[in-house]
């Protein structure tokens, strides 16, 4: 069995308790306007051509077989409805203007690179986060991954958008020791637009984790403009307020680290402001925890 796994980052010190690695799954159900890992989104492995790196030497377009790539009076035109994801462009491409996102790995893959860190969990309290993109969409894999990390007495975490399988969730919260639980939006109208999708099922899935006695921190991000508003921050509120298995909340600010992602990917449309201010995040904090009762912290 294999996943399709974009990224690991260790030494993560925001993923979780202590010292961290995580595991970056690619394919999403939701579409956020402001996600900052735009190369989640789809499961399929892709290529992100940075333009500004390109040097011209055609190398791209002489192992292309499918034409994506082409040279016309010395531009380089890369034409991603002919691309087929198969990463010859980017294995040759000396400045790494062109870089390939998605490998398939196995289990015991994935395992060898968390437990090169191992020491640095023990002493510090931490563990391995599966995240993405949205892990539970391999739920397979993720199920596997995680019994594996609970057989090598390590803690895990899970970093879901909550629109997954029901049954699969509760499968792995049998093996996962924390979920980072997104609230991303407000209402079934708020989240369709801003999310790409509804909220119930999300609600719905928090609510298993509830009654399986899970231990969850609700992750919400805050983006001007966009979800920032009063019926936003007292649900956040209400909803930390009414389950017993929120531990805490985590506010998010939005940043920009996606959108020159998106840019090489060729996905249009995400969402572009400035940064909250760090008063009114803190302002918001406040807020939440004299509604809620519970501890609210800024990620």
């Amino acid at each position: 069995m294999t996943g399709s796994i974009f990224h690991m980052q260790r030494f993560s010190l925001f993923d979780g308790p202590g010292v961290r690695t995580v595991v970056f799954f690619k394919g999403c159900p939701l579409r956020c306007v402001w996600c900052h890992n735009p190369e989640g989104f789809s499961a399929a492995p892709q290529v992100m051509y940075h333009a500004a790196r390109c040097i011209g030497c055609g190398d791209c377009a002489a192992v292309c077989k499918s034409g994506a790539h082409a040279f016309t009076q010395g531009a380089h035109m890369y034409d991603r409805r002919l691309c087929t994801g198969c990463g010859a462009c980017a294995s040759v491409c000396c400045t790494q203007a062109l870089s390939f996102v998605g490998i398939q790995l196995s289990v015991e893959e994935v395992m060898a690179e968390i437990m090169k860190d191992e020491p640095f969990y023990r002493e510090s309290g931490g563990g391995v986060t599966l995240s993405g993109g949205e892990p539970l969409l391999q739920a397979d894999f993720a199920i596997a991954l995680l019994k594996e990390i609970r057989r090598q007495n390590l803690t895990s975490c899970v970093e879901t958008c909550g629109m997954v399988d029901p049954d699969k969730l509760l499968q792995a919260a049998q093996f996962t020791d924390l979920f980072y639980y997104d609230y991303k939006a407000t209402g079934e109208e708020m989240h369709r637009r801003l999310c790409g999708g509804p909220q119930a099922p999300v609600l719905e899935n928090l609510a298993r984790l509830e009654a399986v006695r899970a231990r969850v921190v609700l992750r919400c991000p805050m983006v001007p403009g966009a979800n920032i508003c009063e019926e936003h921050i007292r649900g956040i509120a209400g909803t930390a307020g009414k389950y017993t298995c929120i531990c805490q909340v985590q506010l998010e600010p939005f940043h920009r680290l996606g959108l020159g992602k998106a840019e090489k990917l060729g996905i249009d449309g995400m969402y572009d402001t400035e940064p909250p201010e760090r008063a009114d995040m803190e302002h918001y904090c406040e807020e939440i925890t004299r509604l809620c009762g519970k501890k609210c912290v800024i990620s």
